[in-house]
């Protein structure tokens, strides 16, 4: 029987790797087909960024972390891209301040389209070579490309907010609006008897195949107390009976920043709903296909909410939200697999599937949960300019679990931690219930 060796095991994984990125860039290019050079320049939220700058910064993070390391006798592009599409890398010198990306009329598109094939013809000569390329190189390659799928999915959520703020709401792509009319199912619930779990992965640092980010490492252990969740998330039903039973002048409800906030900020229903008297319910909503009457998604999960206002609803329900560690021990038990992700090209959360057990851990909208996000027991960052992607940011905000509608399949796992300041609503977040078993 044959044998395979280290060699051509190596040049097996270099290949599967340049398959891989190049599906993930063409994936990115695939989503902005739609869209016009105008569209690309908009920038209507402090959170979000115009897409042609996703283009343009996703390219940027290949040449500086990996082409400027690792392909000898590589020229950078150009030698102002270097500051000019940097986001938060300190360590790397400055950057424009992120409310003047949309002031880059140029370089131009044509340019930044450039700019991405350079980076792409240079990926693949590194990854072409008959010399098997380092582990460290596939290990970088691999983070560029998880970081790639993040921003398709910021693309995803920053135009439908730039599209929306468009006096004329246009569509990113026409459709019909969906029979989602039907009685959502009852909410029934799964329970966990709680003990010694573990959480999180470590890393075995021989396999340069495998991954993650560093903030969902190391494993360890964590004691639960007995819990249930629910088997489907909170519907846009659900939601408005929370808004009918004056949910949002109720102060006895709210965490007081975010009452504070709800107040200061004028909410009175999720972003993207509006009071329209000509449907049935009083409200349409906005989505990536354009305004669609509420009554038409009654039984969709309901997304663009704060954690503020997740908070609010478990309270007024008379339960909680889940742990980020019982939600992902949940995910760890379950056997349903990922199904309305961005692939399935719905570009909006879809009703619970009438089935038994938890349903609707990946995908549909990113859950809130109850947890701040900190460092596991023993976390380390990445050492260097790249211990900025995520350790820095472990102040201040909240963890959501499980992706989105517009989250690439690829790019979700039990352990995957995402995580935003607990007054964003422009994500595709929503909630699951969770309550105590005593």
């Amino acid at each position: 029987m044959p044998t395979q060796t280290a060699t051509q095991s190596g040049c097996r994984l270099t290949t599967d790797l340049l398959a891989r990125f190049r599906t993930v860039r063409a994936a990115t290019l695939a989503f902005t087909a739609p869209l016009t050079p105008e569209d690309l320049m908009v920038q209507s939220c402090p959170e979000a960024s115009p897409v042609k700058w996703h283009l343009a910064h996703t390219s940027w993070f290949f040449e500086t972390f990996v082409l400027a390391d690792y392909l000898p006798g590589y020229t950078p592009y150009h030698p102002d891209f270097h500051w000019l599409f940097n986001s938060y890398y300190t360590s790397l010198g400055d950057m424009p301040a992120k409310k003047l990306r949309a002031s880059f009329s140029r370089p131009p598109l044509d340019q930044i389209l450039a700019y991405r094939a350079h980076v792409d013809a240079a990926i693949a000569t590194l990854l072409s070579g008959e010399a098997e390329a380092e582990d460290e190189v596939l290990r970088r390659i691999s983070l560029g490309l998880e970081h790639e799928q993040q921003h398709l999915e910021l693309i995803a959520t920053d135009i439908k907010h730039a599209l929306f703020t468009n006096p004329l709401h246009p569509a990113y792509l026409e459709a019909s609006a969906k029979p989602w009319s039907l009685i959502p199912n009852l909410c029934t619930f799964t329970t966990f008897e709680g003990g010694l779990t573990e959480i999180g992965l470590t890393l075995d640092p021989s396999d340069p195949n495998a991954f993650a980010f560093d903030n969902e490492t190391p494993r360890h252990k964590v004691y639960l107390q007995p819990f249930a969740l629910a088997n489907r998330l909170v519907t846009v039903a659900d939601y408005l009976a929370f808004i009918d039973d004056n949910g949002y002048t109720r102060p006895e409800l709210w965490l007081s920043e975010g009452w504070s906030t709800m107040r200061a900020e004028g909410w009175q229903a999720p972003l993207y709903w509006r009071r329209d008297s000509a449907t049935t319910s009083g409200w349409s909503v906005y989505t990536l296909h354009g305004f669609q009457p509420l009554e038409s998604l009654l039984a969709t999960p309901v997304c663009h909410l704060s954690f503020f206002e997740a908070d609010a609803f478990a309270r007024w329900s008379g339960m909680r939200l889940p742990t980020e560690f019982e939600w992902e021990h949940a995910a760890l038990t379950a056997t349903t697999a990922p199904r309305n992700m961005l692939e399935s090209d719905t570009l909006h959360p879809t009703p619970a599937p009438a089935s038994e057990g938890l349903q609707q851990l990946f995908g549909d909208v990113w859950e809130w949960t109850s947890s701040g996000y900190t460092g596991y027991p023993g976390y380390r960052p990445l050492p260097g300019a790249l211990g900025e992607y995520n350790g820095k940011f472990m102040s201040s905000q909240v963890i959501l679990r499980g992706g989105s509608c517009v989250t690439p399949a690829t790019h979700i796992r039990p352990t995957y931690r995402n995580f935003f300041t607990p007054a964003t609503r422009w994500q595709f977040s929503g909630l699951r219930l969770a309550k105590d078993i005593m």
